[in-house]
């Protein structure tokens, strides 16, 4: 949105500039021409300032409340996730633990996996941030996520990617000498691909769901 605001009224002003250098450049307009100072008294004169001024402030005022409603949607309040994941960070990596097929953390069947972060595509996934250290921030550009990592603090927060594949996890606070180390990858997958994932990563307890359900 204010890409193309900017843009638009960017391509207009200078065009009006380029106009004037070409149409009053010297010797278009006969020698000795000298250029008119305009005191601006009158309303005509006037209203070139403030119109724009107008105009300005619409757009401005436009463009915060655009953004106070896209900020609230995002980080005023969580929406009801389909999957749960603990984010830890420390130098120089990322652990991510997920509760396991019973949803709870704290239980046997939790795993935590080190820089890899697997999730299903079109889903939304809750996530709590922590640091074991120092301030870092998780960010994951293609998604446009990116929040700071606090100690002493825990940060929740959500996404939602509806493309499978591979996106890089970047450190993008300096967090010490092996910052430019600090990286992991979220890996989207679709709902046949990730279901394959959990099975293969909790097999005994899929194995005895499936079980039950047949039995049922």
């Amino acid at each position: 949105m204010i890409f193309w605001i900017v843009g638009f009224w960017f391509v207009l002003a200078e065009g009006v500039l380029i106009y004037s250098i070409v149409r009053y450049r010297k010797g278009s307009t006969g020698a000795g021409t000298r250029a008119m100072f305009l005191r601006g008294d009158t309303p005509r004169q006037l209203a070139w300032i403030f119109i724009p001024v107008a105009i300005i402030l619409f757009l401005d005022l436009a463009i915060d409340r655009a953004g106070a409603s896209a900020w609230e949607r995002i980080k005023g309040e969580i929406p009801p996730s389909d999957v749960t994941i603990k984010v830890t960070a420390k130098q120089f990596n990322w652990n991510f633990t997920y509760p396991g097929p019973d949803g709870k953390f704290g239980t046997a069947d939790d795993i935590t996996a080190e820089n890899d972060l697997h999730v299903p595509a079109g889903k939304v996934v809750k996530f709590e941030l922590q640091s074991e250290d120092v301030i870092h921030s998780f960010f994951v550009p293609e998604l446009r996520l990116k929040q700071d990592v606090v100690p002493g603090r825990k940060i929740s927060g959500w996404f939602q990617s509806d493309i499978p594949g591979t996106y890089e996890i970047a450190c993008s606070e300096l967090c010490g000498f092996g910052h430019y180390s600090m990286h992991g990858t979220v890996i989207v997958q679709n709902a046949k691909d990730y279901s394959a994932w959990l099975h293969d990563t909790w097999p005994t307890k899929f194995a005895a769901n499936s079980a039950s359900v047949k039995a049922n």
